[in-house]
């Protein structure tokens, strides 16, 4: 019998699978480029390439990308251990890509999905990696106090999350904040919405 609660009884390790998921099926509407912006150049290489090989050199244990409004699949060719799902419902908002992300981490047995954005590649491996070792229901990256993505989920707030509209996991960091831990993250939660976000990264 344990006599405190510093230490572990005796008994099987339990590991704990968390899978990556980058979100990646937006039309890009505000983006008045020649490609859709996921496929816009930094450094001689697209956008969701920089987002996608942050999530997958981060040691998790699975990496799924929600597609949808455009065809990624060349930008994407390096990452032979990175799944891509297709959301039919893309235009339905963000919260339809989360939904499948979600389904995708219950089929796979995952514990936690690490949720983020194929817009922002200023995002690190390093993000991911630190919010893999919280235990919160909800992690969320901050960036010099400002809260960011990725966003970890546990699989107990899973059935809380929405299935439609514009507000995915933002949802659960305004109504259930007692869930919620901030993980201080290096790097930048910028998005690429325009044009002119893009020239920020030139």
């Amino acid at each position: 019998m344990c006599q405190t609660r510093f230490l572990a009884c005796p008994g099987p390790t339990e590991v704990v699978k968390v899978a990556g998921a980058l979100l990646a099926a937006g039309t890009g509407s505000r983006f008045s480029g020649p490609t859709h912006k996921l496929l816009a150049d930094i450094g001689g290489e697209a956008v969701v390439t920089h987002a996608a090989r942050s999530m997958v050199n981060s040691g998790l244990s699975g990496y799924v990308l929600v597609a949808g409004a455009t065809q990624l699949g060349p930008a994407l060719r390096e990452f032979s251990e990175l799944v891509v799902v297709e959301n039919p419902e893309f235009d339905q908002g963000i919260a339809t890509s989360l939904s499948v992300a979600v389904d995708w981490g219950e089929a796979g047995g995952f514990d936690a999905l690490i949720v983020g954005l194929a817009d922002q590649p200023g995002v690190p491996s390093s993000s991911w990696r630190r919010l893999g070792n919280s235990n919160a229901p909800i992690a969320v990256a901050t960036y010099v106090g400002r809260a960011g993505n990725p966003v970890r989920l546990e699989k107990s707030v899973w059935p809380l999350l929405p299935r439609s509209g514009d507000e995915g996991a933002r949802v659960l960091l305004r109504t259930r904040p007692e869930l919620v831990e901030q993980v201080t993250c290096e790097g930048s939660p910028d998005d690429i919405d325009t044009v002119e976000d893009l020239g920020q990264w030139s």
